[in-house]
């Protein structure tokens, strides 16, 4: 059986880079994109150790001519895409009023368009075929809003509205490309060392944070199984989106007096700190931030949520089970 052939933008640092390496161990040949010169050699040499294949293609996804360049030249030199995965992003940590419109409009180029760019570069080759799958990484913060990460929040949001049209256009026309999405908790990636921050503190996700495998999990399991319009990862996720869906302006509230808080450590902002959001801040001669950022003591590997999340199907029956199990008890000690 031929190796499937997988490509990952973002693939050079956190959840993107956990991914790619989670396809390596599966003996994938696996497309690298990313900018970062540094994150790509070391994620080439995670996919490789792991048992895949990788080609690294230096990309910036907000260029939409170069990810559709990209696209062709796995088809052409590695064979038919089978899946691809977006991931890359940028972000600005800051109150709205103190972001630049520059700065806006570079998040929304790179964090939406670059996804709607990628989709477009492959979805073309996968029409043609009508196979393939395409699963978009997407965050709690799809649904709900927090302060501090206006441009981010709004390309999650937009992201996801694109992906429900573009779900339906393929309905409709009974295509067998699938596309899926996976909602994300606060995950311990290298972003918040490395994303334009105007905060006094060091940028933090908010808990409870999860390690990069743990959501490379959910990533890949969803590309095994991209029926499901969307996945939604981590009982943080859960809770969040519930709330939102229940009570969104009590949430308001509740982020408005703890979301500046909770999203920054205790520890001073280096003002000498890199940013990624113009170029990376991996460059030629820059670090290897790998795909965990600086909270491994705080991460958790696991949650019981992620299993529940993909056996729908199992805790259905089980609960229907225990339902007629008690209906039937019910009865019987009404009968006697």
């Amino acid at each position: 059986m031929p190796a499937q052939i997988v490509v990952v933008t973002g693939a050079s640092g956190g959840i993107g880079r956990a991914v790619a390496q989670a396809f390596g161990r599966r003996g994938a040949t696996v497309a690298l994109i990313a900018r970062g010169e540094a994150g790509l050699a070391g994620a080439t040499h995670d996919v490789q150790v792991a048992g895949g294949r990788a080609v690294p293609i230096p990309t910036d996804v907000a260029d939409a001519e170069a990810v559709a360049a990209a696209a062709d030249r796995v088809e052409r030199d590695l064979g038919p895409i089978d899946v691809w995965i977006n991931v890359a992003f940028t972000s600005v940590f800051a109150p709205f009023d103190q972001i630049r419109p520059a700065e806006f409009r570079r998040v929304t180029e790179v964090s939406y368009l670059g996804y709607v760019y990628a989709t477009q570069a492959v979805l073309r080759h996968m029409k043609k075929r009508d196979r393939g799958t395409i699963v978009q990484v997407g965050s709690a913060l799809a649904y709900r809003g927090i302060p501090l990460q206006s441009a981010y929040c709004g390309a999650k949001h937009a992201v996801q509205g694109f992906h429900e049209a573009l779900r339906c256009e393929l309905l409709h026309e009974k295509s067998n490309v699938r596309v899926t999405m996976v909602q994300m908790p606060a995950v311990n990636t290298p972003q918040f060392s490395w994303v334009l921050s105007r905060l006094p503190r060091h940028a933090q996700p908010v808990p409870p944070i999860y390690q990069p495998e743990f959501a490379a999990r959910a990533v890949v399991y969803a590309a095994d199984h991209p029926r499901r319009r969307e996945y939604w990862v981590g009982t943080s996720t859960v809770g969040t989106l519930a709330a939102n869906a229940v009570a969104p302006g009590v949430l308001d509230r509740y982020l408005g007096r703890t979301g500046f808080s909770s999203q920054q450590t205790s520890q001073r902002r280096d003002p000498d700190a890199p940013s990624n959001l113009w170029h990376p801040a991996d460059g030629p001669d820059g670090r290897d931030y790998g795909a965990h950022g600086v909270f491994d003591s705080t991460a958790h590997a696991g949650d019981p949520q992620l299993w529940a999340s993909q056996h729908h199907g199992v805790l259905g029956a089980a609960a229907t089970g225990l339902a007629a199990a008690v209906t039937t008890a019910v009865l019987r000690r009404r009968a006697r």
